[in-house]
This record gives structure tokens, C-alpha cells and sequence, in this order.
């Protein structure tokens, strides 16, 4: 049977890192594996209880032996994941599988194994995510393709003919009702071969919070390994419990830091330079006709501004190193 190692990231929600290792532990029954809860240096004193908690509940010592483990800095999403990815196995061997579980997401009782089936009757696929929804009942978009110059522009115009014109550039995708490959899926809940991050890598630590999935997905997809959403996988996620971003009362750095970054990286400079001008002019163009009907404006204040002096910025400080990722898939 496969081996899994599951991995949950804290940052300052003990309890609900402690239901969703609960939830996980109940749809990993019957399941090779082990289960990590990296704590993301929290500094509240989550990594105490969390450790005191699993202990007491005797988890150290079940079937799913599960380990608290401090990071020892809050490098971000991708790095917690990472040192979580590297901790491996408790006996030192490689598990077959790695599956990424948001602290704030709590799989159905076959979630897991779904997910595990269909890369075990898919050899040919790198990565399965989950069908998403909310504690309302509500399905979230987690299906979506790469971003583009075109996808800037139209998510930002938020125009009808202009998304009918660009419908197969629109990052977010329609919800998917069957079994489908995508270009990237939320890290929410996520299964990925440790065969294929061995051969491309774990996460860009670069990435503070967002992209960093996109980014790996991209990385996949361009080895040969596509990504699948897997609709037979269901997961309950709240969101945004450790980040706030529905409380955003301005765009953070990190975010647009990011974005950049992802651009940069896989496509150049020049095109990340264009995708920001493409986003800003969609903005332009939406704040135009808010002028004559009465919308909500949808961004954070200051958004346009902020993302325009954060482009102007680093327009000044790329570097050498950040030619895009070469385009051929690797043999």
C-alpha cells in the first residue's frame, strides 16, 4: 500500500488546526501514513498546546502517528509546507504521497482516499485537488487557469463582452461537475506525487502567501505532470481564518510581491511589466463606468494606486535571474 504524509500548516489557530487534524485522521483511516502540524512559529503558544493536545489525545502513538513540529519562522505558506515536506516519515523513509490540508479545511470521511485512487489509476498525473465548499454548503472556485496578460485585464474590467471575449483566458473556472484536468488548483487540499516534487521541487519560498501553488502547479504541468480536480474528494473550508484577506482593508505587500514574482519568474520581466499595465488598465476602465452606475467598487482602497507604485518600484530592481522557466516539458 502507498505511503501518505499529510501536512497541516498552523499560525495561530491551535483549535482549528487540531479539527482539521481530527477530520483528517478520520479520513485517513485505513491509510499508510503519518500526519505533520508544522507550527509556523505562532508564537502564542500554539506549538505547546497543539503539542500538549496530541499527546493527551494519543495521536503520537496511533496508527497515523502524528507529530508537532516548530518551524522556527513564519517564512510563509509555501516555506511551513516545505519544512512540513522535509520533516518526511517519522521512520526517515519517503512516503509515496504528500497531501497539503489548510488548517482551516476539513475533509469528508473519503476525501483523502479519492484523492489517493485517482493518482494511483492516473500514474500519468502529478497532482489531485479536492472539490471545495464552504460551512454554508456553497461550492468555492478552486479550479483555474494560469494567468496571462489577457486574464488581468478581464478580471479586472469585470465587463461582459469583455469576459466573453477572453472566457478562455479567465483564471477562475466555472465549477467544475465532473472529474477534470486543470491548469492549478488552491492548496487548500491538495495530493502530490513525491516522485514529481523530487524531480521539480517543493515550493518557491519566494512566495510569501499566494501563487506559491500556481507556481508549483505551472512547474508540474511543464515536466509533463498535469494537475486534476477531483470532485469525488469533498472539503469543507471556512478561508481566510489566518489570513484575513475578506478584512483587507488595503492590498498587502506581500500579495502584490507575489504576483510579481510570479510573472517574473515564469515569463520575464517585460511580460510581468505588461500583465500589471493590462491589470491596471481594466481597473481604469471599471472605475469608468462605476462613475455612471452605482457598483460596488470591490477592491481594497487604494488598490489601483498601490498596485501601480508597487510595479513602478520593481520595474527598477528585476535582475538577471528572472528569465521565465523554460517552456519545454522536461524528459
Amino acid at each position: 500500500m502507498p505511503g501518505l504524509l499529510t501536512v497541516i500548516l498552523n499560525w495561530r489557530t491551535p483549535d482549528m488546526t487540531l479539527r482539521s487534524a481530527e477530520a483528517a485522521l478520520k479520513a485517513l483511516e485505513g491509510i499508510e501514513g503519518a500526519l505533520v502540524i508544522v507550527d509556523n512559529a505562532s508564537g502564542d503558544g500554539s506549538f505547546e498546546a497543539m503539542s500538549t493536545e496530541v499527546r493527551a489525545r494519543g495521536w503520537d502513538k496511533g496508527p497515523q502517528q502524528v507529530r508537532v513540529v516548530q518551524a522556527g519562522r513564519n517564512g510563509g505558506f509555501g516555506a511551513g509546507n516545505n519544512y512540513g515536506i522535509r520533516a518526511g516519515m517519522p521512520d526517515g523513509t519517503k512516503p509515496d504521497y504528500v497531501y497539503i490540508l489548510n488548517s482551516d479545511a476539513f475533509p469528508e470521511p473519503d476525501a483523502i482516499r479519492a484523492l489517493m485512487d485517482h493518482l494511483e489509476t492516473h500514474p500519468k498525473t502529478g497532482f489531485a485537488g479536492s472539490y471545495i465548499y464552504g460551512d454554508d454548503g456553497a461550492p468555492h472556485r478552486t479550479a483555474f487557469r494560469f494567468p496571462s496578460i489577457a486574464a488581468e485585464f478581464e478580471a479586472q474590467a469585470r465587463f461582459g463582452p469583455i469576459s466573453r471575449l477572453f472566457r478562455n483566458k479567465i483564471v477562475a473556472r466555472p465549477i467544475p461537475d465532473a472529474t477534470v484536468q486543470v491548469d492549478w488548483l488552491a492548496g487548500a487540499s491538495m495530493m502530490m506525487r513525491q516522485s514529481v516534487l523530487d524531480q521539480i521541487g517543493i515550493f518557491d519560498e519566494t512566495f510569501f502567501l499566494y501563487f506559491e501553488e500556481t507556481d508549483l502547479c505551472r512547474r508540474a504541468a511543464l515536466a509533463g505532470w498535469p494537475t486534476d480536480y477531483v470532485v469525488e474528494s469533498r472539503v469543507v473550508h471556512i478561508g481566510s481564518v489566518s489570513t484575513g484577506m475578506k478584512k483587507w482593508q488595503r492590498i498587502p505587500g506581500f500579495w502584490l510581491d507575489s504576483r510579481l514574482h510570479y510573472f517574473t519568474k515564469n515569463h520575464g520581466a517585460l511580460y510581468a511589466t505588461l500583465a500589471t499595465l493590462s491589470h491596471i488598465a481594466g481597473g481604469i476602465l471599471w472605475r469608468a463606468r462605476l462613475l455612471i452606475q452605482n457598483k460596488d467598487r470591490g477592491d481594497p482602497p487604494h488598490y489601483l494606486r498601490d498596485m501601480a507604485s508597487h510595479g513602478l518600484r520593481r520595474l527598477f530592481t528585476f535582475s538577471g535571474d528572472s528569465a521565465p522557466i523554460k517552456t519545454r516539458p522536461a524528459k
